[in-house]
Parts: C-alpha cells; sequence; structure tokens
C-alpha cells in the first residue's frame, strides 16, 4: 500500500519526511543537468546526437511532367451571395493538353464552378473531357486555389483522370499537381505526376 511521504512522519513511521524527497528530487535533477541535453536524446553542442534507426527526414515528393493543358474560357454566370459565397460558373469552350504520353482536345460541355471566398481568393472545381488523339475519352476533374494577379490569376490544382481506356488507365491511378495562370480568357497549367 503507497503512503505520501507526509503520512510517514503524520503516523510515526519510519521517519521520513518532506525534507528528504525534496532533497533526493534536487540531486536527481542536479544529475540530469550535470548530464546535460544528451541525456534526453537531444544534440549537444559538439553535434547531434544519431539515433539507430533514425528517419533523416521528409522526403520531397518526385513529379513526372505529363503535360500542358491550355483552355479557352467563354460565358460567365454569377450567382452573388448565396450561402456559400459568391459563385461564378465559368464556360470552358475548348482547349488542348500537349505532353510525352498524351495528346487530346478539349471538348465541350466543361466547366469551372468558382466558389469567391472572404481572403481574396477562389476555389476552383472544374470538370472537363478530353479526347485523345488516337480516340479515347477521359474525365478530368480538378479542385484548386485561384489568386489575382496584375495580369490576370496564378492558379495551383490537383486534378484526378478517370477512363475506361485500357491505354490510359495509368491516368487513373495517379495524382497529379498543376501549376499555371490565367491571362484574359486563356488559362494554361503545367501538369506534373506525383511519383
Amino acid at each position: 500500500m503507497y503512503q505520501s511521504p507526509d503520512s510517514y512522519t503524520r503516523e510515526g513511521g519510519r521517519g521520513y519526511n518532506s525534507t528528504v524527497f525534496v532533497a533526493i528530487a534536487l540531486l536527481v535533477g542536479l544529475g540530469l543537468t550535470a548530464s546535460g541535453p544528451s541525456a534526453f536524446g537531444q544534440p549537444s553542442a559538439s553535434g547531434p546526437a544519431k539515433v539507430q534507426g533514425a528517419a533523416e527526414g521528409p522526403r520531397s515528393p518526385a513529379f513526372e511532367y505529363l503535360g500542358t493543358l491550355r483552355a479557352e474560357t467563354g460565358t460567365r454566370t454569377v450567382i452573388e451571395n448565396g450561402p456559400q459565397g459568391t459563385r461564378t460558373i465559368v464556360q470552358v469552350v475548348g482547349g488542348r493538353f500537349e505532353g510525352p504520353r498524351l495528346k487530346a482536345s478539349v471538348l465541350t460541355p466543361a466547366g469551372d464552378w468558382i466558389t469567391n471566398r472572404a481572403d481574396g481568393s477562389y476555389r476552383l472545381d472544374v470538370r472537363l473531357t478530353l479526347k485523345t488523339d488516337d480516340g479515347a475519352v477521359i474525365l478530368v476533374t480538378y479542385n484548386g486555389i485561384g489568386q489575382t494577379t496584375n495580369a490576370g490569376a496564378s492558379l495551383r490544382i490537383a486534378p484526378l483522370f478517370e477512363t475506361g481506356d485500357s491505354r490510359y488507365v495509368w491516368l487513373t491511378r495517379l495524382q497529379a499537381i498543376g501549376v499555371g495562370e490565367r491571362v484574359g480568357t486563356t488559362v494554361k497549367y503545367d501538369i506534373y505526376a506525383l511519383k
């Protein structure tokens, strides 16, 4: 049965009191201080402590260039002050995807359902269909973030691809990212697959 240090003296037990326990705590604290940061596995001033089997830090992702997507935008429909904010529906009227393994045209209908956010940025929500030069049909959907710039907009996206065509099924197994811009009515993205 555990007894607190004060209960020993109150009950006339072994004669221990809180002074002894405070002294022990101080000695333990001084011992840890004297042994320095290495007692806690921290790097010392002489260099970092090596822990066997420890990771060397986060691994940077690798990318594979998939191609460049260019799209032309058309009419805009604005729905102001809705419960989610102001929405802008932008028609995509055509475009082209050019890459080492994929060459395709943008089919209509296609569009971007933009949500204007309170901080001045906007959320992209795009759906478009590509028809490859060899006849495959590929659905492309992506969300992203846009920021207005002096030239138009800076855009960052995360596309996903869907197709049943066995020649392009490899696209359905990857997560892509895109870095792009809008100047006037033209949108251009460089698209990469995360490896």
